[in-house]
Formats: structure tokens, C-alpha cells, sequence
């Protein structure tokens, strides 16, 4: 793909810096496509920012399913004068810690027990037939570039 269509795609995916992104793809070699695109979707899975709707959809979703809990407490903390943006910010914040461990743990498995030494893992860009093509390694290093707040995770 050339610069100017690699760009393009990117601004169109709603990547902040689309050449930039673009530029260390085509300069350095790496699946920054794949890497956009894996963080952008990750960052879904973390509690927006602008809202509370996410506390009232789980206050409502009374069940003993795995989670269950979190209704009724996030009900106790409200009724004991919890703000909605406090409670937000701070599992907003814990999400963001999680998913940043969770792709740092993707390049290093860390301190495993002495008997599973050699073991580790990676995520991989794969093709058509599944096969791993290339390396998607230090996500974690971009992680807070995505934040889709465009705060990377700082106070308002």
C-alpha cells in the first residue's frame, strides 16, 4: 500500500496521528495496521469516560451470573453519596491498568515458577488460513496514545 492509501485508511479508522502510524508501518516494518486496530478495539471493552450509563446497565442487570455483585454494590456505594464520575474514574482506571498489564504480559510472561521456565506467549497478526505471519509485540507502549479520550488517561 502506498503512503498517501496507508495514511488515508488510517485517518478513516480514526487513528489521531494516521501518518505517523503509517510512516513507522512502511518505515520500521511492524504491524502497526493490526496494532491499531487491535488497541482500538480493546480500548471498547474500558468504561467511557462521558457518561454514566454503564452503572445504571449494571445496577439493572440483577443476576447470579459470574459479576452479579457488582449491581448491588455499585447501588451501596450511590446511596452512600458516591459520585457516578468518581466511580467511573476509578474503574475506568483499573480497566486501563488491566488492559495495559494484560499487553505487557504479552511480551513477557514475567516471573514464572523455575519448572516453567522457556514457556511464553505472543499475539500474532495471522492470514487467510490462520497461519501467524508477524509479531504484534509492545502493544503496551501504545496503549495510552488510544485512549479515545485523547487524554491518555490524565485527570480532566
Amino acid at each position: 500500500m502506498k503512503p498517501d492509501e496507508l495514511t488515508e485508511l488510517f485517518r478513516r479508522l480514526g487513528a489521531r496521528n494516521p501518518a505517523d502510524w503509517a510512516r513507522s508501518q512502511l518505515d520500521e516494518d511492524l504491524p502497526q495496521l493490526a496494532r491499531f486496530l487491535f488497541l482500538r478495539e480493546a480500548w471498547k471493552l474500558v468504561v467511557a469516560d462521558d457518561g454514566a450509563g454503564w452503572i445504571r446497565d449494571r445496577i439493572n442487570d440483577v443476576s447470579s451470573n459470574p459479576g452479579g455483585e457488582i449491581g448491588p454494590a455499585l447501588q451501596r456505594l450511590l446511596s452512600a453519596g458516591a459520585a457516578e464520575s468518581d466511580l467511573t474514574a476509578v474503574v475506568r482506571a483499573m480497566q486501563w491498568r488491566l488492559l495495559f498489564g494484560l499487553c505487557r504480559l504479552l511480551d513477557d510472561p514475567g516471573s514464572l515458577e523455575e519448572e516453567a521456565r522457556g514457556v511464553a506467549w505472543r499475539l500474532f497478526q495471522i492470514d487467510e488460513d490462520e497461519r501467524p505471519t508477524v509479531v504484534m509485540g509492545g502493544l503496551y507502549e501504545s496503549i495510552l496514545e488510544m485512549d479515545p479520550t485523547g487524554r491518555e488517561m490524565r485527570p480532566v
